[in-house]
């Protein structure tokens, strides 16, 4: 989540999966009220566990102002299942056991992760992906006043910069690749990262242009993102193996994208005035 980033395409998408951990704060949408329509299929009211982490705007996270969550994936899934006849509960959990699940060494507690996840070949040996729902780039996020560098190139060339990232994730591959593991900091979510940035401690972060945008509208004339896209990546719902969910939910996102919601729910949460 910028301004030199490339269109963002909203593709069918479809959803679910996750690993958490006992004692995760759940946060239920409202159950869908009528059968779905369309010829959809009807999961007769069914609970639908999705996995979140609640700190990665736009996608999800914790509106400060009222101190409830939102976003990009609580709006998708809410009218996703209302469409189905299902019931969504978000269960907060962090991003260690996400990368679990999909790394394979634990066993999934949810029926979908949903944390813009970047769909990979090794990921995908142990989850199974939905159809991708958004392409994207990864970018730096800088401070809205940075003028020693405007590129990768440019700060490698700054002795002692450090940039944040957060393990197991494409993004912190990619610091690494770029920067070297020296000058990559660890942190464990990305509103830290993003909090460190603003406090000076890091010189920039790598992530994705879509959740740079997220930030920056959050943070108003203290973010920028600079320099050309760094990858060019599809993001994906996780199911666990097998999943009968999988199918249904990707019927649903179809239907979504027909009839324009997709786009709406996107331009929602990704398009607004910065």
């Amino acid at each position: 989540m910028k301004k030199s980033y490339w269109m963002i395409t909203v593709f069918v998408a479809a959803a679910l999966l996750l690993a958490a951990c006992g004692g995760a704060a759940t946060t239920a949408a409202p159950a869908a009220t009528a059968a779905p329509a369309g010829g959809l299929p009807d999961l007769g009211g069914r609970e639908i566990r999705i996995a979140v982490e609640n700190a990665y705007n736009p996608f999800n996270f914790i509106d400060e102002a009222t101190g409830k969550a939102v976003g990009y994936d609580y709006d998708l899934f809410a009218d996703a299942c209302k469409r189905l006849n299902c019931k969504p509960t978000f269960e907060q959990t962090s991003w260690d056991s996400i990368v679990a699940v999909m790394g394979g060494t634990g066993q999934a507690e949810f029926d979908i992760a949903a944390d813009g996840i970047t769909i990979t070949a090794e990921r995908a040996q142990h989850v199974d992906f939905s159809t991708p729902y958004i392409q994207l780039s990864q970018q730096l996020l800088v401070r809205a006043d940075e003028s020693r560098f405007a590129n990768a190139e440019e700060l490698k060339a700054i002795a002692g910069f450090k940039a944040g990232a957060q393990p197991g994730t494409t993004n912190y591959d990619l610091a690494v690749e770029l920067f070297g593991e020296d000058n990559v900091v660890a942190f464990d979510q990305y509103g830290l990262i993003v909090q460190a940035l603003l406090n000076g401690d890091i010189d920039t972060t790598v992530m994705d242009n879509v959740a740079g945008e997220g930030y920056i509208g959050a943070n108003p004339n203290k973010l920028k993102l600079v320099g050309e896209p760094l990858t060019s990546e599809e993001l994906g719902f996780v199911f666990p193996k097998g999943s009968n969910l999988l199918d249904p939910v990707n019927q649903a996102l179809a239907a979504m994208k027909a009839d324009g919601t997709l786009d709406a729910i996107y331009a929602k949460w990704f398009l607004t005035d910065k």
